[in-house]
């Protein structure tokens, strides 16, 4: 007879392959270029009276600094798991992806703040055509950065990596609304609240991309589970398995960008333990290798019994 065994043939746990020297490389020039649009917007918003666009210039600023976040925190979540981690690094990565999506939400209230509280005061001028010209210059080279990053982040599975885009995308959008406040203004000079309503529409857009980045972060930290169509998808992996007679307890939780799995088998009870734990291990090999981001497996096999027997 089986007895309600805990039988694990699982590899070692390790996340998806990472590079961290192209996730070094594609966040510095990200943050090359969050640093020149920080310098040109901020001087070319003061000069050219243009709110919006200084806005925008702090957007940009928090940019830098998410950046920075990326180039620690993937020496760390790319580390193998330990002794002291057995489940390897990557909540490292869902706290950088938390602390992405937090920052962004405090610049975008901050600004939402100003341009709102700001509204009564007066513009000499309104704002000056080199504003437009540096907006469109950042919507481009923010969605060329978003499209490299993004790419990246999609190919190495990493959360973090894709807030970052998304970080870069919502500087792009943000710069949009800019320059239609500037060319607005200079179609018209009394539209000139056109700029205040350009900074509100860049603070929501920032609290919206803050939002999508920080909610798939704290549902992962408490522990959240695979969708349901995951778990299905997993279970029927499970019960394809030779020896196999039916399956139940599937659990799941997201460790970074990989998703551990533990799971109860039932078996033919008058099998022998070798053979269980030969059922116990083609379960494992089949849900790591064709499970969605799949990284870890705990199979606990368990005797079958005909109902009413």
């Amino acid at each position: 007879m089986v007895d309600d065994l805990q039988l694990a043939d699982a590899a070692p746990v390790a996340p998806p392959p990472q590079q961290p020297a192209e996730v070094r490389r594609v966040t510095i020039w990200g943050m090359a270029v969050n640093l020149g649009l920080v310098a040109v917007k901020y001087a070319v918003g003061v000069i050219g009276s243009s709110q919006a666009l200084v806005a925008d210039a702090v957007h940009s600023l928090s940019d830098a600094v998410t950046d920075v976040a990326v180039l620690v925190g993937v020496r760390y979540w790319s580390a193998p798991a330990d002794a002291e981690h057995p489940h390897g690094h990557g909540r490292i990565e869902t706290l950088v992806s938390l602390f992405i999506g937090v920052a962004l939400a405090a610049v975008g209230i901050g600004l939402a703040y100003r341009a709102i509280s700001t509204i009564p005061q007066r513009h000499a001028d309104p704002p000056g055509w080199i504003a437009f010209a540096v907006a469109c210059l950042s919507i481009i080279s923010k969605e060329w950065l978003y499209q490299w990053t993004v790419r990246v982040g999609r190919r190495m599975k990493s959360s973090a990596m894709i807030a970052n885009a998304w970080h870069h995308r919502s500087d792009a959008m943000s710069s949009v609304p800019v320059a239609i406040a500037v060319l607005g203004t200079r179609i018209e000079p009394s539209w000139i609240f056109l700029d205040h309503i350009g900074a509100v529409i860049v603070s929501i857009l920032i609290i919206q991309a803050a939002w999508v980045i920080t909610r798939p972060s704290l549902q992962q930290l408490i522990d959240r589970g695979a969708e349901q169509t995951v778990r299905e998808g997993l279970a029927a992996l499970a019960r394809r398995t030779p020896g196999v007679r039916t399956v139940h307890g599937l659990r799941t939780r997201r460790v970074g960008p990989g998703l551990h799995v533990d799971l109860h088998v039932l078996v033919d009870p008058e099998i022998s333990v070798r053979a269980g734990h030969d059922i116990a291990g083609a379960v494992t090999e089949r849900l790591l290798r064709d499970g969605p981001d799949v990284v870890d497996v705990l199979v606990h096999i368990e005797p079958f019994e005909e109902a009413g027997g």
